[in-house]
């Protein structure tokens, strides 16, 4: 017997992403790298539960922003709220990683998702940036051009951290 596969409507996806909320606090949607553009995961339900900004990562696999994701928001199930002036050694141990407050110009186009579910309501949003195996930021002049591609800064460089690498 061969089965035919269902497609997924966006009701679906609908009923999911508030299940998902309902259950875990918060529902990551994945957008596939496509045509040399880097993928990308966001939460949904973050800024609801715990009135924390939502998240992005960009250029990095489904498996290591779920890792990511989860981490941070265990901290927010326990009360451990995330100071995202600063940069944290919490996600990659040994190197910071700094939060970037998201344009809302590109809200649309990165997190259409999160758009629909706060039904056009405003909701932070902020990118989580990692270095390079050198320990430059995109932001960095010496930052191959491959690395600013791949991992395109969608908000103003947090203060200070210009200086670093």
């Amino acid at each position: 017997m061969t089965t035919t596969p269902q497609r997924t409507t966006s009701q679906d996806l609908e009923r999911q992403t508030i299940a998902n909320i309902n259950e875990f606090g918060w529902h990551a949607v994945d957008v596939d790298e496509e045509d040399g553009h880097p993928p990308w995961t966001y939460t949904i339900g973050l800024y609801d539960l715990w009135h924390h900004p939502e998240l992005i990562i960009v250029g990095r696999s489904r498996a290591t922003a779920h890792h990511v994701l989860d981490t941070l928001t265990m901290a927010l199930d326990h009360s451990r709220r995330l100071d995202l002036t600063r940069p944290t050694e919490m996600i990659i141990p040994g190197e910071r990683c700094f939060f970037v407050d998201v344009l809302r110009r590109h809200h649309h186009d990165y997190v259409a998702f999160a758009i629909w579910y706060y039904r056009k309501r405003e909701f932070p949003l902020y990118q989580i940036v990692w270095p390079d195996t050198e320990g430059r930021y995109p932001w960095h002049e010496r930052a191959p051009r491959s690395f600013k591609e791949w991992q395109p800064i969608l908000g103003l460089v947090p203060a200070g951290a210009e200086c670093d690498n």
